[in-house]
């Protein structure tokens, strides 16, 4: 597990680009859910890494009440991604010839940052997308106002983040 207590989008970066249909999916998703977190999978090719977007269910306000010493935060600080929703997803996607590419979800009232709970998920060696990007939207007042992606160094392993824009892919 990590000791590291969140990394933060690196402004030096070059930002990088999505197309607009799958962030503006991202964004309305990221709206529509909050006050609580919302969770989901991006999935791709080599042609398009990022090309298709799945919703998930956000359970974590659920596991919260059912035993909340286990699981001390609710879907308004954190999530937890439906299992039968993105096994759904990765087999929709292998049916199609993709693969997960990122796992995104939202901050509500906090920035575009891999909090330190997120990187101890993505680090896990029982997460199930260990290649996948992790993309986070930071929502304030019903907007989006960030976004960024965070993905594994090559040669280190550890996450780099960048902001992440509609654009030409």
């Amino acid at each position: 597990m990590t000791d590291r207590v969140r990394i933060d989008l690196n402004p030096s970066l070059s930002p990088m680009r999505i197309s607009g249909r799958v962030l503006n999916e991202l964004c309305a998703f990221a709206v529509e859910t909050q006050p609580e977190e919302c969770c989901g999978l991006l999935t791709g090719n080599g042609n398009a890494r990022f090309r298709s977007a799945y919703r998930c269910r956000n359970d974590m306000t659920l596991l919260h009440q059912n035993d909340p010493a286990a699981y001390p935060r609710d879907g308004y600080e954190a999530f937890y991604m439906r299992e039968v929703d993105y096994l759904e997803a990765q087999k929709d996607a292998e049916a199609r010839g993709e693969y997960v590419s990122a796992v995104f979800h939202s901050h509500v009232g906090a920035g575009a940052y891999l909090s330190q709970m997120d990187l101890e998920y993505a680090e896990h060696d029982l997460f199930p997308f260990p290649g996948a990007a992790q993309i986070v939207l930071a929502v304030f007042d019903r907007k989006v106002k960030a976004v960024g992606i965070f993905e594994r160094e090559a040669d280190s392993g550890v996450f780099v983040g960048r902001a992440l824009e509609a654009g030409t892919v």
